[in-house]
């Protein structure tokens, strides 16, 4: 009994184009702020750098689930 592989999902693909012209845009927005962030307490600064360099993965929960699920929302299971 052979089984047949599954249709690759056109989803990926789309959601890593999606993904890099994001990141190429929240870098933009980030790298702006870098004179103002440089002037800060070396401290503060290396927080909000800590800050910046995780809160792009945020927004992009719902596209990462789009791509595996297809649906935007998590459904169902909310463990």
């Amino acid at each position: 009994m052979t089984s047949t592989p599954p249709e690759p999902s056109w989803r990926k693909p789309v959601g890593i184009l999606g993904l890099l012209a994001y990141l190429a845009v929240y870098a933009l927005v980030v790298s702006r702020f870098a004179d103002t962030l440089s002037a800060l307490p070396q401290p503060v600064m290396v927080i909000a750098y800590l800050v910046a360099g995780l809160a792009w993965l945020l927004p992009l929960r719902p596209l990462f689930l789009w791509m595996n699920t297809g649906h935007w929302t998590q459904r169902g299971n909310t463990k």
